[in-house]
C-alpha cells in the first residue's frame, strides 16, 4: 500500500496566505469593519506604540544571546550522567562548562597580576 504524500510546509505557508487575503478582503468590503483613519488605533496594555511589527513566517530579534550548534563527542560516562538527570541535561552541561571556563579565567588573571 502506498503511503500518501504529505503537504509539505511550503504548501502550507501558501495556503494560510490565500486565506489571510481573502479574508482581509472580506473584512474590507464589511460596512461595520470600516476605520476612521483619524481614530488612533487602540494598543493592548504593555505594547509600545513604535514595537516592530513582524512579518508572518519571520522570526524576531534574538531576546537572549544565541548559542551555537557544534558537534562534540563526549565520553559515555560523562552523557549518560547528564541525560539521567532529567530534561534539560543540555543546559546543565552547559553551565558546568561556563563555570569551568569563568574559573579559569580567573585563574589566569590572578596568575597574571602576581
Amino acid at each position: 500500500m502506498k503511503m500518501e504524500a504529505v503537504a509539505t510546509s511550503s504548501t502550507f505557508g501558501k495556503e494560510r496566505k490565500r486565506v489571510a487575503r481573502v479574508a482581509k478582503a472580506v473584512r474590507a468590503k464589511d460596512a461595520e469593519n470600516v476605520r476612521d483613519a483619524n481614530q488612533p488605533v487602540e494598543m493592548a496594555p504593555g505594547v509600545s506604540s513604535k514595537a516592530k511589527v513582524r512579518q508572518p513566517g519571520r522570526r524576531g530579534p534574538q531576546k537572549l544571546p544565541t548559542k551555537v550548534a557544534v558537534t562534540v563527542r563526549y565520553s559515555p560516562e560523562v552523557l549518560d550522567y547528564f541525560k539521567a538527570s532529567g530534561d534539560g541535561w543540555q543546559t546543565r552541561m552547559n553551565d558546568v562548562l561556563r563555570r569551568h571556563v569563568e574559573e579559569q579565567v580567573q585563574q589566569h588573571q590572578q596568575h597574571r597580576a602576581a
